[in-house]
């Protein structure tokens, strides 16, 4: 009876429903193929059911004779279409990213709304499968986990068009995003931990545990499910880079910077300056607030201001501007800086001014001792998953005494083109191959936060323009 039941239903399918299986199979293996796993070649017996022969009644409620509940349901399975389709899509070739801050203008822009390819660079298999396609790690409203902890997969990258290169901008998870103090997540939880150090806490992490209503639910997030950020690749793996006064060498090479990068500038004015007149410059409201700054000490009147070369070449004309403009680092005292990389100001580095940087490459060695250990102690235990610690001078990896270790991924130094202004590498480091989501192509629409729908809200002429724009 069973033989009879199948070849009936296969007679009564339709030709045109074979047709649509055979189209849907032919995308499926190809998919499978890409994936490398021939586990889920076993998924297409689901397919062929539900193409085919329907024992899984998915469409029970199409028979009903209740007429709401089909309704209902109608609108259930067209959802739930729709979020599969968002959920493939998203997952494996890309997906809308809305630039939130400043540290890539005025490449781009506070407001922009991008499309981030994510086949350039191959996509990741999602290492958190359970989530909501639509909200990267808190559901809106309910302010609630948009995923399930559990299964968690390793990292694995499918077949792309190349590698990350030099000047890519590139969206990626934010690599110091793996514990999150809720209430607190600007500046991150290891800034906190670094900052309360500082101060002489002897325990930052029980400090932070034993006050939940300032610091919030210390939570740990997978990597696929930490904060998108974007920035532009400076540094590619086992390559060397040295920071001297804002000039970044690669290899002892000075490089050149991106068209529209942008550096902070003190412009001593005597009368403080109309918005109108930074907005003719891009600069944003933000950023020049509605007074100048007043020096404690002789009373001056200054701005402290990120303007690009052109910029800078427009202001310092200003009749309102009374000095020659100077750079911020020449005007501040940068040194002690805790936040810095690799964090507690171990080197003494600042901002504008970073030692040495070996940035580590898949399959490579590199002899480990204390001097250098603070800069790769992150990769090694927290990216890579192994133990380390120091006892009596003596470096342990995984309970074995050892001078070296062998990177198992790839990393890359990250910048912003606002660079006195962008919390970057710098400060957070490398960031492993893992965390990297793709490259934006195109900024689909694109609103300016500072102003109203009838004043110029919509930036018509960004609408699809290139995201990449210093690519080469």
């Amino acid at each position: 009876m069973k033989d009879n039941d199948f070849i009936r239903r296969i007679k009564e399918v339709k030709s045109t429903r074979w047709v649509r299986f055979a189209l849907v199979s032919i995308v499926f293996f190809a998919w499978v193929v890409w994936l490398q796993n021939p586990w889920v070649a076993l998924a297409w017996f689901l397919l062929f059911d539900i193409y085919i022969t329907g024992y899984i009644p998915l469409t029970w409620w199409k028979k009903s004779k209740n007429k709401s509940l089909r309704a209902v349901m109608g609108w259930v399975d067209a959802i739930v279409y729709a979020l599969v389709l968002v959920y493939f899509i998203f997952a494996f070739i890309g997906q809308n990213y809305k630039i939130p801050s400043s540290s890539l203008e005025k490449s781009l822009l506070v407001g922009d709304y991008l499309w981030v390819n994510k086949m350039v660079y191959g996509p990741r298999v999602p290492q958190t499968p359970l989530h909501f396609p639509l909200a990267q790690h808190t559901l809106p409203i309910l302010n609630t986990k948009s995923y399930i902890d559990q299964p968690q997969f390793e990292y694995h990258r499918l077949a792309g068009l190349r590698d990350v290169e030099r000047n890519d901008i590139v969206v990626f998870n934010y690599p110091c995003g793996d514990t999150v103090a809720l209430k607190v997540q600007n500046p991150d939880y290891y800034q906190i931990i670094n900052s309360l150090k500082a101060q002489g806490v002897e325990d930052p992490r029980c400090y932070i545990a034993d006050r939940p209503e300032e610091f919030g639910e210390v939570v740990w997030r997978p990597v696929d499910r930490r904060e998108n950020y974007v920035k532009r690749c400076i540094g590619l793996p086992g390559e060397r880079i040295k920071i001297v006064d804002d000039v970044i060498y690669i290899n002892g090479k000075a490089i050149e910077n991106a068209e529209n990068v942008q550096f902070n500038y003190i412009v001593e004015v005597n009368s403080a300056i109309p918005r109108e007149q930074w907005e003719e410059v891009g600069v944003r409201w933000e950023d020049h607030g509605v007074e100048p700054h007043k020096s404690q000490f002789d009373g001056r009147m200054f701005y402290d201001i990120p303007l690009t070369a052109d910029a800078k070449a427009i202001v310092e004309k200003w009749p309102q501007v009374v000095a020659p403009l100077r750079y911020e680092r020449e005007f501040y005292d940068l040194s002690g800086d805790y936040s810095l990389f690799p964090g507690n100001d171990p080197y003494g580095w600042t901002r504008p001014n970073m030692g040495e940087i070996w940035i580590p490459k898949k399959g490579a060695t590199l002899r480990l001792n204390e001097y250098n250990l603070p800069m790769y102690e992150r990769a090694i235990h927290t990216y890579e998953g192994n133990d380390l610690e120091v006892k009596d001078g003596q470096i342990y990896i995984n309970g074995v005494p050892t001078d070296k270790y062998t990177f198992k991924m790839d990393y890359y130094w990250m910048m912003g083109d606002n660079r006195d202004r962008s919390a970057d590498s710098r400060y957070w480091g490398f960031v492993p191959e893992d965390h990297v989501v793709g490259t934006p192509i195109w900024v689909l629409i694109s609103f300016d936060e500072e102003r109203s729908l009838l004043d110029g809200k919509i930036r018509w002429d960004r609408i699809f323009k290139d995201a990449n724009p210093d690519k080469k």
